[in-house]
């Protein structure tokens, strides 16, 4: 093995390096998305409108990440960051709505659940945005480091 070649090729010639990363995107979507539709579907905890554009940034980074894994091809992080920038961008500005920082003036909730309400926590503790923000934010740290190691 040279200098330069620092990290082991799989057996078919594709980057190590470059998977795991990719694999802990996915696998951080799929748990994100699983555990969104556990808690619309089984706990019976109705989405408000920004839980429902967050789900729309992360349900589709579940396909996009598994095709990039499935051919592991480097371009899927390409197509990902873009959906997982938004989706961070959205849980972000939930968390602050809920935390009463940007007033619920300039929330685009409609006539269902109110984006700021005490529906939207785990355990009575958590806020859901909260979690949809670290979810999105490990996503996005796995895409960056992805996106190095597929250069190098």
């Amino acid at each position: 093995m040279s200098e330069k070649q620092s990290v082991a090729p799989h057996a078919n010639g594709r980057n190590a390096a470059f998977w795991m990363p990719l694999f802990l995107a996915w696998l951080l979507a799929l748990l994100a998305t699983a555990g969104a539709l556990f808690l619309g579907e089984v706990m019976g905890k109705a989405p408000c409108v920004l839980c429902w554009y967050q789900r729309i940034a992360m349900f589709p980074l579940v396909l996009v990440l598994g095709m990039g894994l499935f051919g592991s091809d480097a371009r899927s992080v390409r197509y990902a960051l873009p959906l997982a920038g938004v989706g961070w961008s959205i849980a972000a500005y939930h968390l602050l709505v809920f935390w009463g920082v940007v007033s619920e003036g300039l929330v685009p909730c409609g006539k269902g659940l109110s984006c700021a309400d005490a529906d939207v926590q785990v355990a009575g503790a958590v806020p859901i945005p909260l979690l949809s923000l670290a979810a999105f934010t490990g996503i996005l740290v796995a895409l960056w480091v992805a996106r190095a190691r597929a250069r190098t």
